[in-house]
């Protein structure tokens, strides 16, 4: 981590992990096929892969899933490696599965329990689809480390879930969390 944070994603090599975790590289090797395996590793751990709690309330819940998201990547580590990650992804299809199965799908499968808890709350529509909805959560937060067009405001959480969920909140989440009714 704090190689990557020093030189970068384009410039980590397993050489200079060794060297400074005291180690050699075939013994990296036998744990990570390649630098960008490595850096999955080390994103699971910045990122965890539990986001979304349980606290009773879906809002909440969600806005604390997004926040963690966007805090990973307003670090150095989300904002110089997840990108070139990304596109990484598209050549090798070992590191995507890695990439898919160790970091996005538990983050993601966090998120759809907190959505289907906030159904059976009553907080969300029934027929509301958990897959679009969790796109959507998450949407903003990778477009804007992605293409840096916009930063990830300390309320991006908060003013995402908000949107969306006044989209599919029943009258009830909404009498309790003042969004209009014409939404």
């Amino acid at each position: 981590m704090e190689i990557l944070n020093e030189v970068g994603y384009g410039r980590l090599t397993l050489e200079a992990v060794a060297a400074r975790a005291g180690t050699s590289k075939p013994t990296l090797r036998r744990r990570w096929r390649s630098r960008q395996h490595l850096v999955v590793s080390a994103l699971v751990q910045t990122m965890g892969v539990s986001p979304t709690p349980d606290t009773g309330c879906t809002h909440c819940d969600l806005i604390a899933g997004i926040r963690t998201l966007s805090h990973a990547f307003t670090t150095t580590v989300g904002r110089r490696a997840l990108p070139a990650l990304i596109a990484d992804l598209a050549d090798d299809p070992e590191l995507e599965s890695e990439f898919l199965n160790q970091l996005f799908h538990p983050r993601r499968a966090a998120t759809a329990a907190a959505l289907r808890r906030g159904i059976r709350r009553g907080d969300i529509r029934p027929d509301a689809d958990i897959d679009l909805l969790l796109d959507m959560l998450a949407a903003t937060a990778y477009y804007r480390v992605l293409f840096g067009h916009l930063p990830l405001t300390p309320s991006l959480a908060e003013d995402v879930v908000e949107v969306v969920l006044a989209g599919v909140a029943t009258p009830q989440w909404r009498s309790r969390h003042g969004a209009l009714d014409s939404v």
